[in-house]
């Protein structure tokens, strides 16, 4: 047999039929590909081997302008850059990023005195007085093609560091305990953790979560930091396969939460922080439908739980009670008020900050404990998200928070809240010369097929033209699941593609959170078929008004985003020159009915549960892209990517569904990282090769590849 060379042309791999018959509810499937899902089995791997080399020979004309896009997106990045330090105990605590180097660097420097609440600015190459390095990404990942933090705590007195460490991409976390005055790691090793562990205020304990055979979190751990993990005392344990469980301390260091959810129904717990070994308490006992999140707070000397709920609020509200008695009188703070969607309330000492979203952007305000009154942040652009983050101390005068847009690169400010001022501290830097103002932004409203409004987000570079001046390139994003919001997000790898004269657009389609619960509602369980006749809608409206026309069109959603990308290619296939796929759930009704598989029970409250009910069976049979691949259709091309890894969505979704296209004759390729997890291979130059290969190809269906 001779060895083809990479200049011989490669055939489409061809996965055998080895059928698998599937029966329930009177329904009988034959699966041809279901043995793909066999990860050990070496011709499995040769299976994604041999579809891994196919992609890269079909796309190796993309060579140099993968390269050009990699090179434009690293040229648009300060490499060598830090970010606004975040104050917490006696140390400033900051990031740095060097240049040539995959992973940050976690540093700390110390406060100039107790009063020092103004970050210092840091800048690339100027040393830092006192800085100390608390861990190297890079020094940590040597040796490992994979390399994530799920966990990073610094004890309340500064003297330990715990962090959780992943290097297969299977979510499964590594939790260590390094000293910060001698620098070396103690014997503490805690095996397979969730993310988000965390010292006890006293820094005595670690409390960290595990997961059961179908990868659920659902057991919360007491570790005694200097002792075998062997002896671990369990706090928390969660029985029912519906829920998942995590635990975090209150910013105020009295209380441990732990927080036991479903998609539609949350209890929490109050544990006394000084101890933990006492038994939880539960806030609200739960009750089907209803969701709650409870932070502590200290108004008028009492101790008070502040809780965002839905109980018979369907956008939630905000009421206060008291933490010694959290089921008695309940005051109200903020009403419920239909298309307000409340989302978070954060605690302070001397006041709170409450997130919500209103007409589809998302809001941030200052609660006054003594008045009920919230103060709104007022921002100029049209399009914009805003919220607090990294606001880890109790008591102080600011209040950290993030900024965005389509067209204003990442932001950070700090809001003095006795002066209300926003005090800018950084502005993502972008080189090259990008001006914001040669870019536009702007949302339309297009009806759906039931008459429904949906709104679309659109970007594009001016220079080009007004979107509908002409039709041009535009490349479609969607979501629509888990009442997640595409927000209006900067991203520097966007860039190479305005700059070519592709319009941006992101369907805000139902599922996701945009317009409020019952725009997540409308998109799930029986309903979910208009996450999909919604997008495409305005891939129609986009093209009825000469924005862009079929052949210009490509489209990408990942995860439940690629559930929808490959519904939309079996109801209309004719609307798009292409689709990229990321890690794609499109195989929705096997993974469904099989409760031994991760999370599948957990998400029987989004999807429904074909298992028992065969009017789910049968709604979800109808449009899992799957089973529905059409014969007789032209398909846009399409190009799904996958991670052997990948715990979320497993790699023989995508698998078995290229395999499917390409008996009807599809041009579908698969690109497999074969040691990667549901976000992607990980390091930034990593992650930019990745982009650049996705993008290089959606710019080739759109006939741009010549630049």
């Amino acid at each position: 047999m001779t060895r083809e060379t990479s200049s011989t042309p490669l055939s489409a791999p061809v996965a055998a039929a080895r059928p698998t018959l599937r029966h329930h509810h009177g329904d009988e499937v034959r699966d041809d590909y279901e043995w793909l899902r066999e990860k050990e089995d070496a011709e499995v791997i040769a299976h994604l081997e041999a579809e891994n080399a196919f992609t890269e020979q079909r796309t190796a004309h993309l060579a140099g302008l993968r390269q050009r896009i990699f090179d434009e997106i690293k040229a648009r990045t300060l490499e060598a850059d830090l970010s606004v330090p975040t104050r917490q105990g006696a140390w400033w605590y900051y990031g740095r990023t060097v240049e040539g180097k995959q992973y940050g660097i976690q540093c700390r420097a110390p406060l100039a005195g107790p009063d020092d609440w103004t970050p210092p600015v840091l800048t690339p190459g100027v040393d830092v007085p006192g800085e100390i390095v608390l861990l190297d990404g890079s020094v940590e990942a040597d040796g490992h093609e994979f390399f994530s933090l799920g966990s990073f705590d610094v004890s309340t007195d500064g003297s330990r560091l715990l962090f959780g460490v992943d290097v297969e991409g299977d979510e499964r976390y590594t939790l260590r305990v390094r000293d910060l005055v001698s620098g070396k790691d103690l014997p503490d090793v805690i095996e397979n953790t969730s993310a988000g562990a965390s010292f006890s205020p006293d820094g005595r304990y670690i409390v960290y979560t595990t997961v059961d055979d179908a990868w659920r979190p659902d057991t919360v751990w007491l570790h005694e930091v200097g002792t075998d993990a062997a002896a671990d005392a369990r706090l928390f344990h969660e029985p029912d396969e519906r829920y998942w469980v995590g635990a975090g301390f209150t910013r105020s260091e009295k209380y441990l939460v732990i927080e036991v959810g479903s998609s539609i129904t949350t209890e929490e717990y109050l544990v006394d922080a000084t101890d933990l070994r006492s038994e939880p308490r539960s806030i609200w006992p739960r009750r089907e439908g209803v969701e709650y999140s409870a932070t502590h707070a200290v108004v008028g000397g009492e101790d008070v739980l502040y809780i965002v709920h839905n109980d018979g609020a369907l956008d939630f509200e905000l009421v206060r009670v008291a933490a010694s008695d959290p089921q008695g009188q309940r005051d109200v703070v903020l009403a419920h008020t239909p298309g307000r969607r409340v989302l978070d309330m954060s605690a302070f000492r001397d006041w709170g900050v409450v997130s919500y979203r209103r007409d589809g952007l998302s809001r941030m305000g200052i609660l006054d404990y003594a008045t009920g009154s919230i103060d709104e942040l007022a921002f100029e652009e049209e399009l914009y998200t805003a919220g607090a983050g990294g606001n880890p101390e109790w008591a102080p005068p600011v209040v950290r928070l993030g900024y965005g847009s389509f067209l204003t690169p990442g932001t950070v400010y700090d809001y003095d809240v006795a002066a209300r001022e926003l005090h800018l501290r950084k502005r993502q830097p972008v080189l090259g010369g990008y001006d914001p103002s040669a870019y536009g932004q702007r949302r339309e409203w297009v009806t759906a097929s039931d008459g429904t409004h949906v709104p679309v987000s659109i970007v594009w570079k001016r220079s080009f033209g007004e979107p509908g001046d002409a039709p041009r390139p535009l490349h479609l994003y969607g979501y629509g699941s888990y009442e997640h919001s595409i927000e209006p997000g900067f991203s520097v790898a966007r860039l190479s593609m305005l700059d070519r004269g592709v319009v941006f657009a992101v369907a805000h389609v139902r599922g996701g959170g945009e317009l409020g619960r019952q725009w997540y509602e409308d998109g799930k369980l029986q309903h979910k078929r208009n996450t999909f006749t919604d997008f495409v809608a305005v891939a129609r409206h986009l093209i009825d008004t000469g924005v862009t026309a079929p052949d210009r069109l490509v489209a990408e959603g990942g995860s439940a985003g690629g559930l929808l990308m490959g519904a939309v290619a079996n109801l209309a296939p004719e609307l798009f020159a292409g689709i990229l796929a990321d890690v794609p759930f499109v195989d929705a009704l096997t993974t469904i009915l099989d409760p031994s598989l991760p999370l599948t029970v957990i998400e029987w409250d989004e999807w429904g549960d074909p298992l028992h009910d065969a009017e789910v069976y049968a709604y979800m049979k109808s449009y899992t892209p799957y089973e529905n691949v059409r014969e007789g259709v032209t398909y846009p091309r399409i190009l799904a990517t996958t991670s052997l890894n990948d715990t979320r969505v497993y790699y023989v979704e995508p698998a078995k569904w290229v395999a499917r296209l390409r008996e009807v004759g599809a041009d579908a390729l698969l690109k497999c990282e074969m040691v990667a997890g549901h976000g992607g291979v990980s390091g930034r130059y990593n992650s930019w090769q990745q982009r650049a290969f996705e993008l290089a190809w959606l710019l080739d269906v759109l006939g741009l590849a010549e630049d």
